[in-house]
């Protein structure tokens, strides 16, 4: 056995085992050294040999696994006992570091908020090593971590993280400016708020997430159910104490890689506390006056320096985020005083074009979106030309979230990719093909181009355009059905083209439309179920098919289902549309589509929405003319209908062919239950009504009605002794 608490424990290995184990540490790394910060030195001793050996003897333990949990947590204790005064030394070394990243690890609470008060006055240093953050960053986690695995431990961590707050705010200007530092700081401010580990969308934007939140795909979800126990005074302290170092220094952090993701991190933990967001908004803009008499947020001083700001790729970033999160007065009062009339410019720089973006996406008002509407709409084939068609992508998913300019959007759309003497049909074409198109010099005689890559932002276009009213896309829907079956082929080949095909099967389409597209595809469908995005498209084909050509999509998947079967979707797409059993037996496998398409409508008539309940069904029933296809409620239907029918056949035959006697049924049935829930009642004696407090839960209105009921018993029983009276 491994004794417990004594200075160093007995080694495990022989010592030739143990060098050969450690790895050469980087130059400098073990040795003394300075590390600079803005003014302030440290330096680092070398950790001495009798600790090194110790703590590599605990690695050596930890990683035999030999260790049950109770003695590890000892061990730990103990050894975070040795690193006092040393945690500076032993958190910056490289090899060191990693043993004690584990050992907090494994920590209880007691064990990790006694080590952070013990290195309190050293924690900024350790955080902006290169070494040091990551064993910061393991420390802030694994608070996280017990008070995600029990929430009564909040007052214990708050009294760790109050300690490591009042240092952070002492030395936050060092912190977010320093490459390390800022991920810790970061780190801190999710912990505060209570993110939970799975949000990484507040700790930092991904492009990709970004993009399709402007473009109406996600939503970035800051639903506090989820969060962890905050601790929002410490957070606002921590915040106010930043952006009092900061002011003085707002200009050079402006430009700050670091400092400004930082900031990003900050304003997204603030939202839902407007009068912080007021307060820290303006200092970030470059305001320096704390007062606001005159119901302005913005200075005057600070707007012409903020439209070349908007330029830097840093700031451009954090403005992203500004227009995120800024309450609506303020987001306003920035439209009117800083972007209006200057769009089309921001739009043509390479960095102030996204800020366009962030600035559309979040607009919330007609209004406002057709004051912007009025400076870009009329560009669009500029803003195509520049290369900024995500700026178009953002303006067109706009209109279509707020419901303003929609059928203007379409209409001026189509003119920008198609001339004017030419036919509908290349509309569709040339947004997949985005780039080629408008590279061509000739555009009159530009052709399909075969193999060529199809542009991402054509594509989400596209895809948010089949999400408009039908009667506005008419245009676009003759486009991508006057496709021939090679081009089809290859769109639904291409990862970006098939969510257009899928968009488009999911829209408010005629469903003879749809039919027509699908239809293109026969003798592929086994080839297109093969392709890795492939069994998603055969999916929404067969959705949107009347029954022979779901059949004759089943045959073919069948002729190839061996393959299928071992594909990554393959197994999903075969049960989905149930191959086997149309293999075993086809006329039952028809039977079974007829009896859910069936449901299908039954279900939508009655429990559809009004939208839903006016339009036809887009099955094969029925064509399909909606006007607005609404895909999440019918999603939501089908899937329900689908876990009802999937274990057995549910025929709704006899229901269809006998609706009255079917509804006397049901009648009966709930005749039947009323009976017996009133002689379950009258069979509770009065005794138990009494001790269940029935009597005492009595109304008044109850009351009443029984002395009523008891005089009208009175009146009849007098009435019926006079008549037996007169009749003697």
């Amino acid at each position: 056995m491994v004794s417990v608490g004594s200075k160093a424990l007995p080694s495990r290995r022989s010592s030739s085992t143990g060098k050969k184990k450690c790895k050469k540490p980087k130059k400098g790394s073990t040795d003394d050294y300075h590390d600079y910060h803005d003014n302030h030195s440290r330096i680092r001793k070398q950790v001495d040999p009798e600790t090194t050996k110790y703590l590599s003897e605990i690695a050596n333990l930890f990683e035999s696994d030999s260790v049950e949990f109770e003695e590890r947590s000892l061990i730990c204790a103990n050894a975070l006992e040795e690193t006092k005064g040393k945690e500076f030394e032993i958190a910056t070394d490289y090899i060191l570091s990693h043993t004690l990243e584990t050992i907090l690890q494994a920590s209880d609470l007691h064990t990790l908020s006694s080590f952070l008060h013990s290195c309190a006055k050293h924690f900024p240093f350790i955080a902006m090593d290169r070494s040091g953050s990551h064993v910061a960053q393991t420390a802030i986690n694994s608070l996280a971590s017990h008070l995600q695995y029990d929430p009564q431990l909040h007052s214990l961590v708050q009294e760790a993280l109050t300690v490591i707050c009042d240092v952070i705010a002492a030395n936050s200007l060092d912190l977010m400016s320093n490459c390390y530092g800022s991920h810790v700081l970061r780190t801190l401010l999710c912990l505060l708020k209570g993110v939970p580990f799975d949000k990484s969308g507040y700790y930092l934007s991904k492009s990709t997430t970004a993009l399709a939140e402007r473009l109406n795909f996600k939503h970035f979800s800051s639903n506090e159910h989820a969060f962890l126990p905050a601790f929002p005074n410490l957070l606002n302290s921590l915040v106010s104490e930043m952006f009092k170092l900061s002011t003085n220094s707002i200009k050079d952090l402006q430009f700050d890689q670091f400092s400004c993701l930082v900031f990003q991190t900050t304003l997204r933990v603030l939202v839902g506390n407007d009068e912080l967001l007021l307060h820290v908004i303006p200092i970030l803009l470059g305001c320096k006056n704390k007062t606001n008499t005159d119901g302005n947020f913005i200075e005057t001083t600070v707007l012409p320096g903020l439209k070349h700001l908007f330029k830097e790729p840093a700031f451009s970033h954090l403005m992203e985020v500004v227009l995120e999160v800024s309450p609506v007065a303020l987001f306003n009062e920035l439209f009117t005083k800083v972007f209006k009339n200057s769009l089309l410019d921001l739009s043509s720089h390479q960095h102030g074009n996204f800020v366009v973006q962030a600035l559309i996406s979040h607009a919330s008002d007609q209004d406002l979106m057709e004051l912007i509407w009025d400076e870009l709409g009329p560009n669009l084939e500029d803003l195509f030309q520049m290369g900024r068609s995500g700026v178009v992508a953002s303006l067109i998913a706009a209109c279509e979230r707020l419901h303003i300019n929609e059928q203007k959007c379409c209409q001026v759309l189509a003119k920008t990719v198609c001339l004017a003497d030419e036919n509908s049909k290349w509309i569709v074409p040339r947004l997949l093909f985005l780039d080629s198109y408008f590279t061509c010099e000739d555009k009159s005689n530009w052709i399909w181009p075969c193999g060529a890559k199809m542009n991402v932002m054509g594509s989400l276009i596209l895809q948010t355009i089949f999400r408009f009213n039908s009667e506005y896309i008419k245009p676009f829907i003759t486009s991508i059905t006057s496709m021939d079956t090679t081009q089809v082929l290859e769109v639904v080949k291409n990862a970006r083209g098939s969510h257009v095909v899928e968009a488009f099967l999911g829209s408010g389409a005629p469903g003879k439309q749809k039919r027509r597209l699908v239809s293109k595809l026969q003798k592929h469908f086994g080839e297109v179920a093969l392709h890795p995005s492939g069994a998603f498209t055969i999916e929404k084909c067969f959705t949107a098919c009347n029954l022979s050509l779901r059949e004759t999509i089943v045959s073919e998947l069948l002729a190839v289902q061996s393959e299928l079967s071992k594909a990554k979707q393959g197994s999903y797409l075969l049960r989905r549309l149930d191959v086997d059993g149309f293999a075993a037996s086809p006329d039952h496998w028809r039977s079974k589509q007829v009896s859910k398409e069936s449901t299908y409508k039954d279900f939508y008539a009655t429990f559809g929405s009004g939208d839903t309940r006016s339009s036809k069904n887009d099955g094969f029933l029925a064509d399909t003319s909606n006007n607005k296809s609404n895909p999440n409620n019918v999603k939501e239907m089908r899937k329900e209908i689908d876990q009802s029918l999937g274990s057995s056949f549910l025929s709704t035959d006899s229901l269809n062919r006998n609706p009255k006697k079917a509804k006397k049924n049901k009648k009966n049935a709930e005749i039947g239950g009323n009976e017996d829930d009133s002689s379950r009642k009258k069979k509770k004696s009065k005794k138990e009504k009494v001790e269940s407090g029935y009597d005492n839960a009595a109304t008044e209105e109850d009351r009443k009605t029984a002395k009523k009921r008891q005089r009208n018993r009175e009146a009849s029983e007098a009435s019926g002794k006079k008549l037996k009276t007169s009749d003697e």
